[in-house]
């Protein structure tokens, strides 16, 4: 079974929301990236707080990830599902190797190696992971 293990939030100040966590629940800080996105974690769950971008008109959740066992089964699933496979995410984030959506449009992460650790697409090919197609 998969395993939600990641959150992102959309936030015009993400440094303000990761302090604000941090003084009132406790989360540390995993990474900070210079994009201005601040990773969290409560040492289970992953917390990303992205700054909104031109054009987003509202602040909140993201998207969602989950921690998997077999990419490859996964894309076999989604596509019997009627949806795309996994795509490989274009902005080397540190965690997620790949993006899907689900049928009603909600994208969600996918990752293999887990969100507890930084690992960036050039880490994973040096160890020549790649991204399945769907059989």
């Amino acid at each position: 079974m998969a395993k939600i293990k990641h959150l992102a939030i959309k936030t015009r100040d993400p440094n303000e929301l990761a302090a604000f966590y941090e003084n009132t629940l406790g989360l540390e800080v995993v990474l900070r990236r210079e994009t201005g996105a601040v990773y969290m974690s409560d040492g289970y769950l992953s917390l990303a707080l992205l700054p909104m971008r031109e054009g987003d008109t509202h602040e909140g959740l993201d998207h969602f990830g989950f921690a998997i066992d077999d990419l490859q089964d996964v894309a076999n699933k989604l596509n019997a599902a009627g949806v795309m496979a996994p795509k490989v995410r274009p902005n080397n984030p540190p965690f997620a190797e790949t993006r899907a959506i689900d049928p009603h449009g909600n994208e969600f992460d996918l990752s293999v190696h887990g969100f507890e650790r930084v690992e960036y697409q050039e880490d994973r090919a040096e160890k020549k992971e790649k991204i399945p197609e769907p059989a």
